[in-house]
């Protein structure tokens, strides 16, 4: 008994398979792509995001390790 199920789900995989793929593509037609414009607007902005924030954490390290430094002086 065990060997049929495992048969019949073995033939149930493959018209699944063929179901899941179809719904795949059918969404990937869905996806909108940047362009190149959209693309280096979006690297603009991450990029300065970065340094802003870099620069913040660096001028509070400073300061909290001076501030350390002369506490334990």
């Amino acid at each position: 008994m065990a060997l049929q199920e495992q048969l019949g789900k073995i033939r149930e995989a493959g018209p699944r398979a063929v179901n899941f793929l179809g719904e795949v593509w059918a969404e990937m037609k869905k996806v909108h792509f940047p362009t190149r414009k959209e693309t280096q607007a979006a690297t603009v902005v991450v990029l300065v995001v970065v340094v802003i924030v870099a620069a913040y954490l660096g001028i509070v390290d400073f300061g909290v390790s001076h501030m350390v430094q002369w506490i334990l002086s």
